[in-house]
């Protein structure tokens, strides 16, 4: 029962955020890079990109460093409805 729970709670840190750290998405971090690589991550659902999508974000000048650990913990679990790629794309 352990592993589902520590399983859910990942799911959920992926789909939720932290809820007592909103985030203020600034709408010129989306630029044409940022925006082709979560609608890609999105479609695809596959999220090995991420790193990639943190570094193109920062390039764009998001200095947010939430978003930016989420995109680069590389023992996070991600899934479909990922909160920093539902801000890019607006879904959130």
């Amino acid at each position: 029962m352990g592993v589902t729970t520590s399983l859910t709670a990942d799911l959920l840190r992926c789909v939720a955020g932290n809820p007592f750290r909103p985030v203020a998405f600034s709408p010129e971090w989306r630029s044409s890079t940022v925006v082709s690589l979560a609608q890609h991550i999105y479609e695809s659902r596959d999220f090995s990109p991420m790193p990639i999508l943190a570094d193109s974000l920062q390039d764009a000048g998001c200095e947010n460093d939430d978003i930016l650990t989420h995109c680069r913990d590389a023992t996070a679990t991600h899934v479909r409805g990922c909160w920093v790629v539902d801000l890019v794309l607006g879904k959130t």
